[in-house]
């Protein structure tokens, strides 16, 4: 910045030795103050254009994009030491989808969370005929994918409420319980940010296993208890239990009730699922389609 000051001084005062040599005295003086106060008034705005120029525009939000994942190290909040290695592409897919259905999408209940809650898109609508509802699951998200797409995928829409089950994943790519409670508050509280009146039902993450035994019962349970204490402390948000609907006395999943892989929910899974939630959404008076 300071040779440009420099440089346009000197073609200023090259100019004004030209226009002397041919100038009266008074004329002199009189352009040579007009030349001192157009030096002093570029002199002065120049500061200010670069700052401007530099500076970032005021509420930036460099996620305003979230069609594409980001990458782990990029996601807010705290992650897991490492995710599926397909949720790249499914993550990209279900953004091409949505983008051509948000606009009926707004003022819907949302379904937030994973493949669990991706995979009710199929009948979500028909299961609940009485109520306007929207799908947002990505298969192998986590809870930081969630507060990172939380604003376009939700929020952008004024939903009506949300149903939300997260977790999961988390734990099974190694997360401490902890830290993925931390970012189910976080992603509550963003949500009451938005709408202090805007009604949440908080899923219990679902027991799971694998050869017959199950799999990160303790952590589920860890979790699943730490979110409940933070829910209860909130009027507008509740909890669905959809833990024990699913769990025997050892944790694991009724197989009546799950794929194969004991993972994810079959057909019977999701009736059971619904069979839960529809006490505590006439609870939160979730609105109806004739609302």
């Amino acid at each position: 910045m300071g040779a440009v000051k420099i440089a346009l001084a000197n073609q200023i005062r090259n100019v004004n030795v030209l226009f002397m040599k041919s100038m009266t005295c008074f004329s002199r003086l009189k352009l040579q103050f007009l030349a001192v106060s157009i030096l002093a008034a570029i002199l002065a705005v120049l500061p200010c254009r670069a700052q401007m120029t530099n500076a970032p525009a005021s509420g930036t939000n460099d996620a305003s994009d979230v069609s594409h994942f980001p990458g782990l190290e990029n996601l807010p909040g705290k992650h897991p030491p490492h995710i599926w290695n397909g949720l790249a592409g499914v993550w990209a897919r279900a953004h091409a989808r949505w983008k051509n259905t948000a606009s009926n999408d707004v003022g819907a209940v949302v379904f937030l969370g994973d493949s669990i809650t991706e995979g009710w898109n199929g009948t979500l609508a028909r299961d609940f005929p009485n109520m306007h509802v929207a799908d947002r699951g990505i298969g192998g998200d986590i809870t930081a994918g969630v507060l990172y797409r939380l604003q376009d995928d939700v929020l952008a829409l004024d939903p009506a409420g949300i149903v939300l089950l997260i977790g999961t994943n988390d734990l099974g790519n190694d997360a401490d319980p902890a830290d993925v409670a931390d970012n189910t508050k976080q992603i509550l509280l963003a949500i009451k940010k938005f709408n202090p009146q805007l009604k949440v039902i908080v899923c219990k993450v679902m027991p799971r296993s694998q050869n017959g035994q199950p799999i990160f019962d303790a952590k589920i349970k860890q979790l699943n208890s730490m979110v409940e204490d933070f829910v209860k402390t909130e009027p507008n948000f509740a909890i669905c239990d959809t833990y024990s609907i699913y769990a025997d006395d050892q944790g694991n999943p009724n197989p009546a009730d799950f794929n194969p892989d004991h993972l994810h929910l079959n057909r019977a899974g999701y009736v059971t699922w619904k069979t839960a939630l529809d006490p505590v959404i006439a609870k939160m008076n979730f609105p109806t389609k004739s609302q």
